[in-house]
């Protein structure tokens, strides 16, 4: 009988020769590998598209220091209405690693000239200026936003509300923030951010004008006035004066009780004598518990800023409240605070053409139910800015530099003993030509000063009380 195992060795040894493939396999093998291959080109271009898009668009978004609202309606031009606020709330949408911030690489915009400064603690601030920055702007400067969280030592362009400078009832000047979170452009227009800043969203103020604007707690006031004045000068020919409220997570303002609703400038009186003309300029100063509204009849209200109750007037002030400050300050009357009873005010009336002033310091222990006269200021400059400081009584920014009055020499020095008695010059270095037109204290030795020509591009920091002042250049 024959051995299968050789039969199967015979057969598993022998050369086997492969069946054909059915006709026109080949060419279908090529025809699907050529099919990959495009595919595989649609991809990678795609994905180039999409890297190429990310580069571009996306910084000018996010990180693009300065966005200006010539420079939407230019960019927007070919799009439909719907297409702008879209493009904002990709911002808004975003993750909080995509916020400018000094540590990620968004550039100051190019002569950055600061009109205001706002700090939260002694680290983080932002300043709002206007900056020249060609072919991003229809004007030579646009409104544009720095910010810093070295106190001063780097800064970084974030974005801008989209509103330009001050023109009549358009633009902002001025900036405020509470906190991280939650800011306030303004001046004359109000723009508020509730996302540190990645948005702005314009504020409807029903045909008013933002004056000032102050934070605290978890609420923000802001004086809403009915103004005619043009060009940069949004804070005069004012009618009528209202302070509102708004949480500040929200934009939900109201007017602050029936008392400081519609006030109107008129003639300043004290103890029913006339002491001036006609004033259009009210201010906002806020404590921990109770905030001040220096009206512009020189009546003082104060209420709790809290939101639980109306503002009533407390008593008068000193002197006329006088005109607007570029800032929207008043020019004659510097109100500021130690805390709710501890307040100080300061008259300061038009400067002589000699360029010297008188500048009368009162003190009131009892919230402003009177005032006594305390101080007699240096004469020289013109005061345009006075901060209270636990650490000296009183730091005056002036257009010649800044005077501080030192608490150990405050007691020596009373309207008896004449002027610039106690009073000492601080140091400032590379000091800018006008002087200062803001000055104020973050803490009690940290303080910032803006100049009065916004064309120095920088904020002047002391460290120590207000003795020596250094400028931060804002690049």
């Amino acid at each position: 009988m024959a051995d299968r195992r050789e039969e199967l060795d015979d057969w598993l040894g022998g050369r086997i020769e492969p069946l054909p493939p059915p006709p026109g396999t080949f060419d279908l093998i090529k025809r699907r590998a050529r099919h990959r291959k495009y595919r595989r080109l649609a991809v990678g271009a795609g994905a180039a598209a999409i890297l190429v898009a990310a580069g571009l668009a996306v910084p000018q978004i996010v990180h693009l220091p300065v966005l200006n609202s010539a420079t939407a309606t230019s960019a927007a031009a070919n799009h439909t209405a719907a297409a702008v606020p879209s493009a904002r709330q990709s911002v808004a949408s975003s993750s909080a690693s995509a916020i400018p911030s000094p540590n990620t690489a968004a550039p100051v915009p190019a002569n950055f000239r600061p009109t205001s400064v706002t700090f939260v603690g002694s680290d983080t601030g932002w300043v709002i200026g206007q900056a020249g920055t060609p072919g991003h702007c229809a004007t030579q400067y646009c409104t544009s936003v720095a910010m810093t969280d070295d106190a001063g030592r780097t800064w970084t362009g974030v974005p801008a509300p989209l509103a330009g400078a001050p023109d009549g009832a358009k633009g902002v000047s001025q900036i405020r923030f509470l906190n991280l979170n939650n800011g306030w452009a303004f001046g004359p227009q109000l723009f508020a951010t509730h996302d540190g800043g990645q948005a702005w969203k314009a504020v409807d103020t029903h045909g008013m004008r933002v004056t000032d604007l102050e934070t605290v707690g978890d609420r923000a006031f802001a004086v809403f006035a009915s103004c005619t004045g043009g060009g940069a000068a949004f804070a005069a020919g004012c009618t009528s004066f209202s302070l509102y409220s708004s949480p500040a997570g929200t934009d939900d303002w109201a007017p602050v009780g029936s008392s400081t609703s519609g006030l109107t400038p008129g003639p300043q009186t004290v103890d029913g004598k006339i002491v001036g003309g006609n004033a259009d300029a009210a201010s906002i100063v806020l404590t921990e518990t109770t905030g001040f509204l220096l009206a512009p009849d020189s009546t003082l209200y104060a209420g709790p800023v809290n939101g639980s109750g109306s503002w009533q007037a407390v008593g008068r002030v000193p002197c006329q409240t006088g005109t607007a400050q570029p800032d929207g300050q008043p020019a004659e009357a510097l109100l500021g605070a130690e805390s709710a009873t501890n307040l100080i005010f300061a008259c300061t009336p038009s400067a002589v053409p000699n360029g010297h002033q008188k500048k009368l310091i009162f003190t009131s222990a009892n919230g402003g139910a009177s005032w006594t006269e305390a101080y007699i200021g240096p004469t020289a400059g013109t005061a345009t800015s006075l901060a209270a400081s636990p650490a000296e009584t009183v730091i005056l920014g002036t257009n010649q530099g800044i005077d501080l009055l030192h608490s150990a020499a405050a007691a020596s020095s009373t309207s008896e003993t004449g002027p610039d008695s106690g009073w000492q010059q601080a140091t400032v270095t590379a000091a800018p030509a006008g002087g200062f037109a803001f000055v104020g204290m973050t803490t009690a030795t940290q303080g910032v000063a803006l100049p009065a020509d916004a064309a120095a591009g920088a904020v002047w920091f002391t460290y120590d009380g207000g003795h020596s002042w250094t400028p931060s250049k804002i690049s």
